[in-house]
């Protein structure tokens, strides 16, 4: 039978050698194309959820004063 490369009865348990690259390194940079998508986001949800923000206080203060009127054991 033929042995496989991923055979683990010889395993030692290290890892390979890192590869080499010729590509240079890259140092971090802003990316203007995502920071315009990001803000796109947060400003679509934040139209959407502004007209649901004074039903979200009503329910939340509701909560609050069932919570305070009921007994608790």
């Amino acid at each position: 039978m033929a042995e496989s490369p991923d055979d683990d009865t010889k395993d030692s348990g290290r890892l390979p050698a890192p590869l080499r690259s010729v590509t240079p390194g890259s140092r971090p940079h802003r990316d203007e194309g995502m920071d315009v998508f990001g803000w796109g986001v947060f400003l679509g949800l934040l139209v959407l959820l502004m007209p649901l923000l004074p039903f979200i206080v009503i329910v939340w203060g509701i909560s609050k004063v069932t919570d305070m009127l009921t007994p608790s054991p």
